[in-house]
């Protein structure tokens, strides 16, 4: 008995020890924010629940195969939390300093007990930078920053689909009035673990650099602001990966969009992308790809059509032409509307529909929709109210050989599944 607590003892200490720098930070951090200029800054976001699958088992979750996104309402099979905070340490005469701290967590959520960075769990530092505000005297109303931080990331949030981000380490300069409109510039990089080169070479640690410039708030029209995007990258190789003939994939990425506000009680959002070799990749934090070229559309927006009814609505179309014919053409449709049935409950029904065809002659396109149907009671009235707890119906009907589920509750060879559960969802 003495032997197995001995035994026990040891792994509990392991797991401790495995953890502890993060349980260091965490302890740390309310002491690195104690200052008599302000209280910290607490904010963040989680989701999570329970659900399971029509014939038993686990909750599955559809994607088509090779879509950049899925639609999410009552198709999340993961806890996700995000853990912000942040405070003021200096504000005199107009200058301002402010810290910025996130970790994020996620877990296949299958268990009480699901260790840190151990199988199905995992964790990491997404933020730590520190922002100054009008601190240059040449450039008043600008910021200037530092670190590792989300920066000016553009999503669609029903299929948390993320189709300009370049976050990463970084520094820069933003919001730099020019009189027409704001100039932000930043150099940010994200690092291969695992690099293929062309010629067959492969190596670690490939460092990528992004260099962004961005004009934004440019008026064009009564409520209408346009924004501007150019963002340059390429693999920063050292003498050695150098030597070794490995490829920089240098790349452009070509961005417009326009924001209309005051549309239909919301807002809609055009986005228009272009992007070449090293940058056709791009969507979420500056992945690489081989050499050819992507083009891309995303609309989207959320519009008020009554007192109790409120929407929101997305359609994308990309497309990526590789050189080494490995790509594809992406379709996306997808609408969310909501109907109040007073200040806490409302329903919600889910639409998307996903279409790939890849661009290799006599591959096969995969097709999926999926209608969720949600019983909602949230904090308010607001298509963005939060938090929400949800009840939730998901059937998936998919052609094709495969689509992506996170469990295997769906046996191979069937072409449709039904899911349920309940879900809830927060940010603050």
């Amino acid at each position: 008995m003495r032997r197995d607590n001995k035994n026990r003892n040891r792994g509990r200490w392991q797991k401790i020890k495995h953890n502890l720098p993060y349980i260091t930070l965490i302890c740390c951090l309310p002491s690195l924010f104690s200052s008599p200029v302000s209280a910290v800054d607490f904010h963040g976001y989680l989701r999570s629940g329970i659900g399971g699958t029509q014939g038993g088992g686990d909750q599955a979750c559809f994607k088509a195969r090779g879509a950049g996104a899925k639609y999410r309402l009552g198709n999340e099979c993961e806890t996700y939390a995000e853990i912000q905070l942040g405070q003021e340490l200096f504000n005199e005469g107009g200058k301002r300093f402010y810290v910025d701290s996130m970790i994020a967590y996620v877990s296949d959520q299958e268990n009480d007990w699901e260790e840190l960075n151990g199988d199905g769990a995992t964790s990491s530092l997404r933020q730590m930078y520190v922002i100054g505000e009008n601190v240059l005297e040449s450039f008043p109303g600008a910021n200037i920053w530092a670190g590792k931080r989300y920066y000016q990331r553009h999503d669609v949030h029903i299929n948390d689909y993320y189709y300009w981000d370049v976050s990463g380490p970084g520094a820069g300069i933003e919001n730099i009035d020019v009189g027409f409109g704001k100039l932000s510039l930043a150099w940010l990089r994200n690092t291969d673990e695992d690099y293929q080169a062309k010629g067959g070479s492969s190596g670690t640690n490939v460092a990528n650099d992004t260099f962004d410039f961005r004009l934004s708030d440019l008026s064009v029209n009564e409520n209408g602001k346009l924004e501007l995007g150019l963002d340059y990258g390429r693999a920063n190789l050292n003498t050695e990966q150098d030597d070794k003939d490995f490829d920089d994939e240098k790349g452009y990425l070509f961005t417009i969009q326009h924001t209309q506000s005051n549309w239909f009680g919301g807002y809609n959002k055009l986005a228009l992308q272009y992007a070449t070799d090293g940058m056709v990749g791009t969507g979420h934090n500056g992945s690489r790809a081989v050499d050819g070229k992507m083009f891309r559309i995303v609309n989207q927006g959320v519009v008020e059509l009554s007192e109790n009814l409120e929407g929101m609505y997305v359609g994308i179309y990309e497309k990526k032409d590789l050189d080494n014919n490995q790509g594809q053409t992406w379709m996306s449709a997808g609408i969310r509307p909501v109907y109040k049935w007073n200040d806490v409950m409302s329903t919600a029904l889910e639409v998307g529909y996903d279409r790939v065809k890849p661009q290799a002659s006599g591959a096969e396109t995969v097709d999926l929709t999926k209608v969720t149907l949600a019983q909602q009671w949230s904090a308010g009235r607001s298509f963005w109210a939060r938090p929400v707890i949800r009840a939730f119906a998901t059937y998936a009907r998919w052609d094709g050989d495969d689509y992506n589920a996170a469990s295997e509750a769906i046996e191979a060879g069937e072409d449709d599944g039904l899911t349920f559960g309940v879900q809830v969802e927060a940010w603050w």
